[in-house]
């Protein structure tokens, strides 16, 4: 039992529920898996507990043989390190002795190089000046010189050092009495030089690095070491690269030749900036003047000296890296000297072509519109006017209206299409412009947008909307297109404001031009906005006009006065009237936007009381007649809830109060009159809506009206 205890016991993991579970099936098995024993349950718990006890103790017993076991290898293993340890210090002894005779050694030796040189160097040297006064002795013999080693490819080293060496002798022997040696040393000098130079080109070619490497230390030494940087250079950059594109391969042409360089040359940096300066001075200039030369469409000139220019700028930023200590300004430098001319004369450019593009979409939409454009009279509208009065007195039409059917000629395409023109012209003036005249360059391009879209465009439209808009005693219905044209405008102007907020502004503000800047867009606004208001003023006057004229034309007396009773209905003149008030409403909600909304259909609610307002005090009502004149006001107080208008409804109510004066019997007159709507007014209008009703006379006579002169406004 114990054995079987010790393996569920050394089961990983061990589960202390399971073990307890598998005792208790294993006791219920033994009695029957139906029956429960509570008693031999317990009596199983406590010999388990037990046999436990039993176990732990044999456990025990087992460990403590262990650790004295391992006690016993400790000491022995302690005991074994110890004799390692004293072998190891022996040694370290050793290699300390060892030590000292190396460098006691090394000593004698370095001593007895130094001796063996002091010899050699003083030998050495005769040796070689022996060897240079024997080829100086050739120089000075009559007659060309026949030693091989100056025509043996295969000695070049070896001639080159000579000669080298020859030359910087030949340099301080005197003229007179040297001449021929010296001269014949000059040429041979060249010569090698020469042929070193051409070995370097070959090695080149043949990209065998280590070759080059030894020949620019031996060309470093004579005068012209100069030409094989050149020959590199050229022979580096004689191939195409980029195909059509030159600055497409550069910066992969610098890395893979600055690692070269690295290798070959002495001083890399200075290399490497001389590489860059013939990219730019040859490569560069000559493709920027062959795409620009041609300026006979200046607008795809702008657009190839803006890419050239930036993609140069980008060009110097990523060959940067190669003047880490060196003249950091001198890409600038190269960039400005290839660019400059054309730098010089920009902004004319870009002031021409935008003007001309500008006229150009302005033409285009006016042929579109197969409209010719007018010239605006100065006292056109003076002239319209007086017209339009003496019309209305003789009653005759000798106004010519020209509403060009409704066309607003006003385009929001059109409007893009100039501000997208405008916004990359800032956009080549902020990269094309020098920082101190940015702003100036950035005002003039702002005026011909200003001119071209506000006054070629809007205000010539507001013009000819204005003209447009009917005269206000009109006897027909008139057409009204002047919102549509007021729509479209303040539309463009919030486009406009955009640009100007994103192109325009970032550019002038903290400079002396803001200022500038600010005034002539304000300046431009101001007309179109006061066109817009005077227009918006004209076109609520031909709507009232109209509703006055007509009311007065189509009110029959016998609406508010009739002989017998009829059908207490709103009079056909009054449905006409909203019928069509609404659609206007409509239209002004559509077409105006923002505060001014609120303005114009407030503006719209009080002229439209008012004309009701004076259109009732002409007439004279009866009880039907007041029925019929408060079914009017209902249905002009129904339209005019749509405005939205507090001040407007309020007008519309107090009409309606009045207009109940019409029909109350003139016992209640007073108590009317004092109510909250009415008790505000003053007396006089009051007097004026009572003294409409057709018994005024008899309630004058009677005491009703006793103590209404007495009310004031509040």
């Amino acid at each position: 039992m114990l054995s079987q205890y010790v393996e569920e016991l050394e089961q990983d993991p061990f589960e202390v529920e399971e073990f307890i579970e598998r005792l208790c099936w294993r006791t219920n098995n033994e009695i029957g898996s139906d029956q429960f024993d509570p008693d031999l349950l317990h009596e199983t718990f406590v010999e388990t507990i037990k046999d436990m006890k039993i176990l732990q103790e044999r456990q025990q017993r087992k460990c403590d043989k262990l650790e004295e076991a391992l006690k016993e290898e400790q000491a022995i293993f302690v005991k074994a390190i110890d004799k390692f340890v004293a072998k190891h210090q022996v040694s370290v002894d050793y290699f300390h002795q060892l030590d000292e005779k190396i460098n006691s050694v090394a000593g004698k030796v370095i001593h007895l190089g130094e001796q063996l040189e002091n010899v050699n160097i003083p030998r050495s040297r005769a040796v070689e000046a022996q060897l240079l006064l024997a080829h100086m002795a050739e120089f000075l013999t009559p007659g060309p010189i026949v030693n091989d080693i100056y025509n043996d490819k295969t000695k070049l080293y070896e001639a080159a050092d000579i000669i080298q060496k020859l030359y910087q002798i030949s340099q301080d022997l005197p003229e007179q009495r040297f001449s021929n040696a010296k001269k014949k040393i000059g040429d041979k000098y060249d010569a090698i030089e020469m042929q070193l130079i051409e070995e370097f080109a070959t090695a080149q070619k043949m990209e065998n690095i280590e070759r080059m490497k030894e020949l620019s230390d031996i060309l470093s030494q004579f005068k012209g070491y100069t030409q094989v940087i050149d020959v590199y250079i050229e022979q580096s950059q004689a191939t195409t690269y980029g195909g059509r594109d030159v600055f497409e391969g550069i910066v992969p042409l610098c890395h893979k030749h600055y690692k070269i360089i690295q290798q070959v040359f002495s001083a890399p940096d200075k290399v490497i900036s001389k590489f860059i300066l013939n990219i730019y001075q040859l490569k560069i200039n000559q493709f920027v003047q062959t795409k620009l030369d041609d300026r006979r469409d200046e607008h795809k000139y702008l657009k190839t000296l803006s890419e050239l220019y930036s993609r140069t700028l980008k060009l110097s930023a990523e060959l940067q890296e190669f003047f880490k200590g060196s003249d950091d300004d001198l890409l600038q430098k190269l960039t400005a000297n290839i660019f400059d001319r054309h730098l010089a004369t920009y902004i004319e450019v870009e002031c021409r072509t935008l003007d001309g593009r500008c006229q150009a979409e302005l033409k285009k939409f006016y042929e579109t519109k197969n409209h010719q454009k007018k010239q605006i009279e100065r006292f056109q509208e003076l002239r319209r006017d007086m017209q339009a009065l003496i019309g209305a007195r003789a009653n005759i039409n000798i106004a010519q209206i020209e509403d060009y059917g409704g066309e607003t000629f006003l385009s929001e395409e059109l409007a893009i299409n100039l501000l997208q023109q405008s916004a990359h012209a800032f956009e080549r003036c902020c990269l094309l412009s020098k920082e101190a005249d940015l702003p100036r360059h950035i005002l003039k391009l702002a005026d011909i947008l200003l001119r071209h879209l506000l006054h070629e465009h809007c205000d010539y439209a507001l013009d000819l909307g204005l003209q447009a808009i009917p005269i206000a005693e009109c006897k027909s219905v008139p057409q009204i297109y002047f919102f549509d044209v007021a729509q479209k405008c303040n539309a463009i102007v919030h486009l406009l404001e955009k640009t100007y907020s994103a192109s325009v502004i970032p550019n002038v503000v903290g400079t002396p031009q803001y200022g500038d800047c600010i005034q002539k867009k304000r300046s431009y606004l101001e007309t179109v906005e006061s066109k817009i208001e005077t227009g918006l003023e004209r076109t609520l006057n031909a709507i009232f006009g109209w509703v006055k004229t007509y009311l007065q034309n189509e009110q029959r007396k016998s609406d508010f006065k009739p002989d017998s009773d009829v059908d207490t209905v709103a009079s056909n003149a009054c449905l006409s009237v909203v019928q069509y008030l609404n659609p206007m409403i409509g239209l002004i909600q559509k077409t105006v936007d923002g505060e001014n909304l609120a303005a114009v259909l407030t503006e719209f609610g009080i002229r439209y009381h008012r004309t009701v307002f004076e259109h009732l005090q002409q007439f004279q009502y009866n009880t039907a007649g007041a029925m019929c004149a408060i079914c009017d006001v209902n249905e002009y107080r129904k339209s005019a809830r749509v405005l939205q208008s507090p001040l407007v409804t309020q007008l519309f109510d107090v009409l309606h109060a009045l207009c109940n004066l019409l029909l109350v019997k003139h016992e209640n007159l007073q108590e009317v009159c004092g109510g909250e709507t009415l008790n505000y007014l003053d007396k006089s209008v009051v007097m004026n809506f009572i003294q409409l009703r057709s018994d005024y006379k008899t309630i004058k006579i009677s005491n009703s009206l006793k103590g209404i002169s007495d009310q004031r406004m509040v």
